[in-house]
């Protein structure tokens, strides 16, 4: 999606990896460098993010976005800076692309080998149950800066794509938080994330999956607010 028309009707999707153009970022980096009153070499590295071609993550609006139209944008830096997330919003404008989160499947030979049986394994649930798996947190931000973002400690971040009309397939979505909790109890990180609609409002897969009666209500997210709803309501689109 490289269109600027089309990479403005994405730009409100959680997790969307967008490119900023260089010109426009420069003219914002300063102004945050100085708000964040940075040292001298990760103030180089923000000036010089967009122009390495590296890219931004959309993120849910926060109290202080409110006031600032445009496109709240996430930049987490690696651990090596002092795994600082910073938050900016962007006009629609300076975006030039904007794409969904790398799939899990192509970021195997990029993670440790001692994940690739889980990723293998997650990749082949995914399949099995038609569902896109992606990835949003360390792993990918190491795949798609070239920058060192994983640790022993890191967990696996992911989104699990459900299809339009979810809803009638109450009995296979079990099914697959059931598998992805069989992985997660064999795999030697953490695994973490949503479930995640077409729109990209999502909820957590662990709440979901100990969400087993009618009336229990799960967290979900969207691009602009945090609400309470049954996994019902979610797979019907209520927010």
């Amino acid at each position: 999606m490289n269109s600027p028309a089309q990479a403005a009707e994405a730009a409100r999707i959680r997790h969307r990896v967008v490119h900023i153009a260089p010109d426009a970022w420069a003219a914002l980096a300063g102004p945050l460098v100085a708000r964040l009153a940075l040292p001298a070499d990760d103030a180089v590295v923000i000036r010089e993010w967009a122009a390495r071609g590296r890219p931004l993550m959309v993120r849910r609006a926060g109290p202080c976005d409110a006031a600032s139209p445009g496109v709240p944008l996430g930049l987490p830096l690696p651990p090596s800076m002092g795994k600082r997330r910073i938050g900016v919003v962007v006009p629609v404008d300076a975006i030039v692309s904007s794409e969904a989160p790398p799939a899990l499947a192509a970021l195997r030979d990029v993670a440790p080998e001692t994940w690739r049986a889980t990723i293998d394994a997650l990749d082949a649930l995914a399949r099995r149950h038609r569902v896109g798996c992606r990835a949003f947190g360390s792993l990918a931000w190491q795949a798609l800066t070239g920058l060192t973002y994983l640790s022993p400690g890191s967990d696996l971040d992911l989104l699990f794509e459900l299809p339009a009309g979810s809803a009638g397939g109450r009995e296979a979505l079990a099914a697959l938080l059931d598998g992805i909790a069989t992985c997660d109890a064999a795999a030697p990180m953490r695994i973490d994330g949503e479930l995640i609609r077409t729109d990209g409002a999502g909820a957590n897969w662990r709440e979901w999956h100990a969400a087993r009666g009618e009336h229990d209500e799960i967290v979900a997210k969207t691009a602009a607010e945090v609400v309470l709803m049954t996994p019902r309501a979610f797979l019907e689109g209520a927010v």
